[in-house]
């Protein structure tokens, strides 16, 4: 079983992301468009549970299967779309979860919505603020139901995902 820890932001996290994206560029090579740190770890001063979300961006979705055993033997787990169609997911980890990366295409809207996600929360601190406490809040409530944990932020991440998304289209137009 997974605990939910929530923890205060660290900033060895950019050097753990760039760490891991290094190697990850090597396997996708001339595919990778670009490579992102993603999630609550790529927001400075953020608390979040210590796991690093990388997003690297493809021109081809074909062309990552066949990279699925090389991601093995960086020690991640291939789980294929995982819920969410055009996607690659792999974690690594087990259950003591250390890295998720989350391959989509170039355009992809959920691609989009990450990085309008993160940027929004790095440019407005009082939305960041209020989504760290409620993460520990849920976190403090919820240490051993990670699905109760995922619930509980559901409606706030959606109606900032939403804002999100409309406050970075604009800035981009």
């Amino acid at each position: 079983m997974r605990k939910v820890e929530v923890v205060a932001y660290d900033a060895r996290w950019v050097d753990c992301f760039r760490e891991e994206a290094d190697q990850i560029k090597a396997v996708l090579g001339d595919n990778l468009v670009a490579i992102h740190h993603i999630g609550s770890t790529s927001v400075p001063g953020l608390p979040a549970k210590p796991i690093i979300d990388i997003m690297p961006v493809v021109k081809e979705m074909e062309a990552v299967d066949p990279c699925k055993e090389a991601m093995e033997t960086l020690g991640y787990e291939a789980k294929g779309e995982f819920g969410i169609p055009g996607r690659r997911y792999f974690r690594k980890g087990g259950d003591e979860r250390t890295h998720h990366v989350h391959i989509f295409e170039e355009g992809s809207p959920a691609a989009i919505r990450h990085l309008a996600f993160r940027d929004y929360l790095r440019e407005h601190s009082d939305a960041a603020k209020a989504y760290g406490t409620l993460k520990q809040n849920l976190a403090r409530q919820f240490p051993h139901d990670m699905q109760a944990y995922i619930e509980g932020k559901h409606h706030f991440v959606t109606e900032l995902e939403q804002k999100a998304v409309t406050w970075y289209t604009n800035l981009r137009q």
